[in-house]
């Protein structure tokens, strides 16, 4: 999974850090490194069962995703 889908796009740190331009510039290294030092710019809940992820909340995917 592309590593930008991991950021809290709406979140107001994401806004104050300018990374809608900056993003695509980062490496993937810069960019775990930046996640990785703010909890506040990750996209909750992230939810895995080992074999599939999903990112966020959207009732729908989640749905759909997760039943049995």
């Amino acid at each position: 999974m592309e590593l930008k889908k991991f950021f809290n796009t709406s979140g107001q740190k994401y806004r104050e850090l300018g990374l809608k331009d900056r993003l695509s510039e980062m490496s993937e290294d810069e960019q775990l490194s930046l996640l990785s030092s703010d909890g506040m710019l990750i996209k909750r809940p992230i939810v895995t069962d080992g074999q599939k992820v999903t990112i966020g909340f959207k009732e729908e995917l989640f749905e759909n995703s997760w039943k049995n």
